[in-house]
């Protein structure tokens, strides 16, 4: 399993093929990221590799936050070190403003490194998770798109209103997973197998095709996928095969 990358989303636009066809895509600024932490079995329970995106500037960053990315000297650290007890490398960067972990083996990365594009070179399509943007709480037209009432006459003041909600004598209630008003956006989705169009690796930019969540400028993060093909197109070739050995065996 590869790592993943923290990243901005810049935008969309458009790319012609090699045949004419327009493809829109999304453009992704994927790291740079330093690798902060190693996380261990022995130590932390699982193994993962911590990393952050973005730089934060010092006097905006709390000390924790400064710590955590840099060695400072506090009475702690003394009596650790007095006590013969090993402080944790550092990656010896600027406070970063988002840090996530990816569950993968820590055998080929090490505290400090920097991590770019080009961990996508070999990979052909990739998972994005983003928060998608908030728009408020709003009403069923606009959240679930419905029809709304008829702009007719018996119809006073409720021409977007939901209508009936409940059932009849049975079952008595309303029943779960209803669509009303509610909070729509602003929640975590993950568009998988994103096929990768192009990377630039001058200036880290990860080129996807098709749509991202989220406004320009959100905070997305990228993974290899591991999406899987549907088993029913397999599955009839499997039965044509069948037939045709029965077929050949009559």
């Amino acid at each position: 399993m590869s790592i993943g990358l923290l990243g901005t989303k810049v935008g969309m636009t458009q790319l012609y093929t090699e045949s004419g066809e327009v493809i829109p895509v999304t453009v992704i600024q994927a790291g740079p990221c330093p690798v902060l932490q190693l996380k261990s079995i022995e130590k932390d329970g699982y193994e993962a590799v911590q990393v952050g995106f973005g730089e934060k500037k010092r006097n905006r960053a709390t000390r924790s936050e400064r710590g955590h990315v840099a060695k400072l000297e506090s009475k702690r650290q003394k009596a650790n070190a007095a006590a013969g007890i090993e402080t944790l490398p550092k990656a010896d960067c600027e406070p970063v403003k988002q840090v996530r972990e990816f569950r993968v083996p820590t055998n080929s990365y090490q505290v400090g490194q920097v991590l770019t594009v080009d961990v996508f070179a070999n990979v052909l399509s990739v998972d994005v998770s983003s928060r998608t943007k908030g728009r408020g709480y709003s009403g069923v037209i606009k959240r679930h798109n419905f029809g709304g009432q008829r702009a007719s006459h018996g119809v006073k003041k409720c021409h977007r209103h939901l209508g009936s909600t409940g059932c009849s004598a049975y079952p008595s209630r309303t029943p779960k997973g209803k669509r009303m008003p509610g909070q729509y956006g602003a929640t975590n989705v993950t568009i998988r197998n994103q096929k990768i169009v192009s990377i630039d690796r001058e200036k880290n930019l990860l080129i996807l095709r098709g749509a991202v969540p989220g406004p320009n400028g959100t905070t997305v993060s990228i993974t290899p996928t591991n999406y899987l093909p549907a088993p029913k197109a397999n599955k009839w070739r499997i039965e044509a095969k069948k037939e045709k050995e029965v077929i050949a065996a009559e």
